[in-house]
């Protein structure tokens, strides 16, 4: 999934899995994209003036604290990329390869790529107020949600958009926030019976999270490995499965009460 910067610029990468390989040869283009960490967007607050998580028809917590979606940025699908590209990629701890093919649909145009990321975060941000609204059992309720997050496309946001409105409906249940102050950061796509999914790109996310505050990463369970492989200093990782997982893990750390669990 996307986030369009610019003709000219990167494309951010939500949930496109990120497989570092080496070129064998050759100095022709290769099929092939270059990926580094992302913009993040704190979904409680505002993102390029615009109010991410807007709710209606219930009354809205006031909160503290972040939450931040995480992204990684790949290079467009008509760039250039060669042998050298892929060594210096190869090396770098600050950037990845993926075969351009796990990140774009073969044979698609950047108007069709744009359109297709586009649906899958509409989707995407679907599920999540489903998810949420279930997980609080107001599914019935007169509630509109309304998700904005200029730029950016693809389901990986699905459980930050989750726990955005939990936290602004019904905060930790007793008064208190979800962040407990802090700036929480994560991945992972929903479905809507609150079930989170793989994304991949975590390494790359992390140090988009750590480089923009973040002291906990929610990350699927699926992708621990993943994530401890190249953790910044002073991040904290907690694997989720489910919505209701990252609520309590949340809750847990925010109360010191309960076990929080670790990759």
């Amino acid at each position: 999934m996307f986030s369009r910067l610019s003709r000219s610029q990167a494309l951010a990468v939500l949930g496109v899995p990120v497989v570092a390989l080496l070129a064998t040869a050759g100095f022709a283009p290769l099929p092939f994209s270059v990926a580094q960490p992302g913009l993040t967007a704190n979904v409680l607050g505002e993102n390029k003036g615009t109010q991410v998580i807007t709710i209606t028809g219930a009354p809205v917590r006031k909160t503290s604290g972040q939450l931040r979606m995480t992204t990684i940025e790949a290079t467009s699908p008509d760039t250039h990329v060669d042998l050298p590209d892929v060594i210096d990629s190869w090396f770098s701890t600050e950037q990845a390869v993926m075969p351009r093919d796990s990140v774009y649909p073969s044979g698609d145009s950047v108007k069709e790529i744009e359109q297709y990321n586009r649906a899958q975060m509409k989707e995407s941000q679907d599920e999540a107020t489903r998810a949420a609204l279930h997980y609080l059992d107001r599914e019935d309720d007169d509630i509109k949600v309304t998700l904005e997050l200029a730029d950016v496309g693809g389901p990986s946001a699905g459980l930050l958009f989750s726990l955005g409105i939990v936290d602004k409906l019904n905060g930790d249940g007793s008064g208190g926030d979800l962040t407990g102050g802090r700036v929480i950061a994560g991945t992972g796509t929903i479905d809507a019976n609150g079930t989170v999914g793989a994304v991949g790109g975590v390494p790359l996310k992390t140090q988009a999270a750590r480089r923009d505050g973040a002291t906990v990463f929610l990350v699927p369970k699926d992708e621990c490995s993943d994530a401890r492989a190249e953790l910044p200093d002073g991040l904290r990782l907690i694997p989720v499965t489910t919505l209701r997982s990252a609520v309590d893990a949340l809750v847990s750390l925010e109360n010191g009460k309960g076990q929080v669990p670790s990759c």
